[in-house]
């Protein structure tokens, strides 16, 4: 069994960024009338793009600030579910159902449960959330690069996150979400990266069950 101790912390990086990938705001400060709009035109873009999508499988491999990094496939299914696999052999497990996000600890047989609403994943999975209070667009110099940071002040234990997105006319919205950098309350960095992006695929609902750990000693599918 591939026991992810290392990462469990990392996790809740992983987490945030469904908090905050679509808690997109206008800058704040004095900034000129034509960038603000420009911003907002971007990050409604953005906003757009993670909305627009149905169905979507990618590989992505997260990585700790010692270097440690796990690998699996995310898959999402609008409205509201979504599952971080890091394989058969792994401890680790973190789904959604639409209703409440579930972190499933094979190695210690522990469930822990959030609500969508109340969830660090709240922001993109609960399709009613308030989108509009969290986020600044950052400049790259690059025209096909989107840039966002994102951080709640209301909730500081979830830290703050960097959101990178390259325009893709393939992609909804034709921006791709690629990676994110997360920084926790601790100052731990977490970075995942997104790969191999599928969209529109065949995503039956049974992707998004588990069995309880527990009421068994089998490994939950």
């Amino acid at each position: 069994m591939i026991t992810l101790t290392p990462m469990r912390r990392a996790f809740m990086a992983l987490a945030v960024a469904g908090t905050v990938a679509l808690g997109l705001a206008l800058p704040q400060g004095d900034v000129a009338p034509s960038a603000v709009a420009q911003s907002n035109r971007d990050l409604d873009r953005a906003v757009a793009a993670l909305r627009g999508i149905s169905t979507m499988k990618a590989d992505f491999s997260q990585t700790d600030r010692a270097g440690n990094t796990a690998r699996g496939t995310m898959t999402l299914k609008s409205p509201g579910k979504i599952r971080f696999d890091y394989g058969r052999d792994a401890d680790l497990l973190v789904v959604s159902n639409g209703r409440s996000l579930y972190m499933i600890d094979y190695e210690v047989n522990q469930v822990e449960r959030w609500p969508i609403r109340n969830s660090p994943l709240g922001a993109l999975l609960d399709p009613d959330r308030d989108m509009r209070g969290y986020g600044t667009l950052v400049p790259t110099g690059n025209p096909d690069v989107l840039s966002i940071d994102v951080r709640d002040p209301d909730k500081p234990e979830f830290g703050r996150i960097n959101l990178i997105f390259v325009r893709n006319s393939s992609a909804p919205g034709g921006l791709q979400l690629t990676h994110w950098v997360a920084l926790d309350a601790q100052n731990h960095r977490t970075t995942v990266r997104l790969t191999n992006h599928r969209y529109g695929v065949s995503v039956p609902d049974s992707t998004f069950r588990f069995r309880d750990p527990r009421r068994s000693s089998r490994r939950p599918g």
